[in-house]
């Protein structure tokens, strides 16, 4: 019993750690934001929450604190390229074409992390922001941080949804897949 309520309070804890990190933008001027995919609708438009996404990628790069925005994302069940429709939004929205670097490989947030480390490479640029829901920012930060990032900025989507409850708990077994497998 005392393993089960030890196990329970862990949990408790650090999910509340990861909601808090996840709320508590850590904004700074970086070369690169990079927004997380998330799923696109049937009628090609950004999922409410990816719009958020997208969202708060145009005001932080209206407010100047980064040159370039990396969408990063694969094709989902939908049959949409998410990378495609995150740059398309933010275009439409009047952020320039040349500044939206497309990664359409980023089908998880490890693989996003190490194509962020190759476009940031090829582009001669070090600093990022990463731009994700508030619950996936601490998962985020460390998978960055395990290819090679030094210092890992963050902005939350402001969109709270039911679901969120959801990927919370679901948030605590994957930050330590990442932690200990990848």
């Amino acid at each position: 019993m005392l393993l089960i309520t030890a196990l329970f309070l862990w949990f408790v804890i650090h999910t509340a750690v990861i909601v808090i990190d996840g709320l508590n933008d850590d904004v700074a001027n970086v070369d690169v934001a990079v927004v997380l995919g998330n799923k696109v609708e049937l009628d090609g438009q950004p999922s409410n929450r990816l719009q958020a996404r997208l969202d708060k990628s145009i005001e932080l790069y209206e407010e100047g604190y980064y040159k370039y925005i990396i969408v990063s994302g694969g094709i989902g069940k939908e049959g949409f390229d998410e990378a495609k429709v995150m740059k398309d939004y933010l275009v439409n929205h009047g952020i320039p074409s040349e500044v939206v670097l497309e990664d359409s490989d980023g089908y998880n947030t490890f693989k996003t992390a190490q194509n962020t480390k190759t476009i940031m490479k090829d582009i001669n640029v070090k600093s990022v922001m990463v731009i994700t829901q508030y619950f996936h920012i601490t998962r985020t930060k460390l998978a960055f941080d395990k290819v090679g990032f030094d210092n890992v900025y963050s902005a939350h989507a402001e969109i709270f949804q039911l679901r969120d409850l959801y990927s919370i708990v679901r948030e605590f077994p994957a930050y330590y897949k990442y932690l200990f497998v990848l």
